[in-house]
This record gives structure tokens, C-alpha cells and sequence, in this order.
């Protein structure tokens, strides 16, 4: 399928892009709790309970000499955006491993402190999503070791070649107007639930601040919504926190 720009002249083709990382990732997310109304997400006793259970797991896993990072998150902010075909991105809750290859992010699995990670979201949720991904592009590693307001950004639509190549120019606009810095686009191994996942973060900004800043730009109507419709590609955020 042939990539669509709206305004392409605008925004650079590509922002500065680093060497992609090695490392291998495993992606979990539930659906526990989501907003049914307004995109902000309440507090939940549930929720609260599952976030504990899955820290003391992580900090079991995080132990395993292959695994670099286990980073839980609980998500503040869900846009009520549903595709008309395909998987909705609706996850409250949320777990990043990060280890040293794409062959250790598939062996983590065996692995009895991931089993339970895996078994803790099942059991509270109907709705979960697991994947493997590779890092495919990256404007800076994402920085998980401090409080930060975190992007999971799942995308829907075109084929992932085509797709990352559209994150590009958008990336051009989010490091030119949001002051974007950082962001990782990982490719799931399995294409069918989402084609690409955007991971990045802010500093000294909160949902709210962010969504206005964002809206309150015409070229984030007139370039980066417009180029995701004009390629029939469907973005579901979620802004999320350290748990």
C-alpha cells in the first residue's frame, strides 16, 4: 500500500533517529479497569492489589541475568478511541520487560517469575494482550527508572513498513512541537493485535497538560491527525505511570 503525506514539506522526513536497541522486549497489558466514561482512570481497589502482586513478581524476574528492566505501569489517561476492525488498546495496566536480545525476550517466558506476571493479568482480566517486539526506531532510549508520564501508543491500520514510515514524519512533529526527546517504536512479533507500539515519556507534564498542548496545535489536526486518516491508521494512547 502506498504511504499518503498530507503537508509533507513541513516537518523533516525523518527527526534525527539513534542506532535502534538490541535489546528484546516482552509487552503485557489488561484491561481490569478502564474509564467507561471520561478517558481518566480512577483508582481501584483491584487494581491496586494486581499493581502490588505484579511488582513483588517483577522484582523477581528483573533478577534473571538476561532481563534488564521489568517496569509496571498504571495507566492515568485512555482516549476512548476504538478501531472499527481489529484489537482496542483499553489496558489500565500495564508490564515492560526489557532484555539483552529478542532470543532472551522469547526464553523469559519459561521463566517462573514471568509465568506468574502472566498468570496475575489472566486471572484479573478477560482482556490481556502478550507479545514479543523488537525495537525498530528510536529518537532515545525511554528511561524507566524515574516518575515520568509514559506512552503506550498502539497502531492499527496500514502494513508496518508503510506505518513506519509514517511514524517518522510524525515523530518530526513531536520532537519539533511537543519537545519530544526520547521514544522507542517497538514491532510486536505477531502483527494481527497491533502493528507498531510507540513507548516514550515526558517529564513535568501531566494527562491533562499534555492532551491540551497537543490539541491546542492546528498542525496536530492539520499534520498528524491528517496523515493518520488520510492512511487509515487508527492511534490508541494510553498515558500511564510508573505503578
Amino acid at each position: 500500500m502506498a504511504l499518503h503525506l498530507t503537508d509533507a514539506g513541513r516537518y523533516p522526513a525523518a527527526p534525527d533517529l539513534l542506532r535502534p536497541s538490541p535489546s528484546g522486549f516482552r509487552y503485557l497489558a489488561a484491561a481490569v479497569a478502564p474509564p467507561a466514561g471520561p478517558p481518566f482512570v480512577r483508582r481501584n481497589a483491584r487494581r491496586t492489589r494486581l499493581l502490588a502482586d505484579l511488582k513483588r513478581a517483577a522484582a523477581q524476574l528483573e533478577r534473571q541475568p538476561d532481563v534488564r528492566s521489568v517496569t509496571v505501569y498504571r495507566a492515568v489517561l485512555i482516549p476512548p478511541i476504538r478501531p472499527r476492525a481489529g484489537r482496542s488498546a483499553r489496558f489500565d495496566v500495564a508490564v515492560l520487560v526489557e532484555t539483552s536480545s529478542p532470543a532472551a525476550a522469547e526464553a523469559v517466558r519459561t521463566e517462573p517469575a514471568y509465568v506468574q506476571l502472566a498468570r496475575l493479568l489472566q486471572d484479573a482480566s478477560a482482556d490481556v494482550y502478550a507479545t514479543s517486539a523488537t525495537c525498530t526506531r528510536s529518537l532515545g532510549d525511554v528511561d524507566h527508572h524515574r516518575q515520568g508520564l509514559f506512552l503506550f501508543n498502539h497502531f492499527v491500520g496500514t502494513d508496518r513498513e508503510d506505518l513506519t514510515r509514517l511514524w517518522e514524519h510524525l515523530a518530526a512533529w513531536y520532537v519539533a512541537e511537543a519537545g519530544l526527546d526520547n521514544s522507542t517504536l517497538l514491532a510486536p512479533s505477531d502483527p494481527a493485535g497491533f502493528v507498531l507500539i510507540n513507548h516514550a515519556r515526558w517529564d513535568g507534564r501531566g494527562p491533562l497538560r499534555l492532551a491540551v498542548e497537543q490539541f491546542r496545535r492546528r498542525t496536530f489536526r492539520t499534520y498528524v491527525r491528517a496523515n493518520l486518516r488520510a492512511n487509515g491508521v487508527v492511534a490508541m494512547p494510553v498515558l500511564a505511570r510508573l505503578a
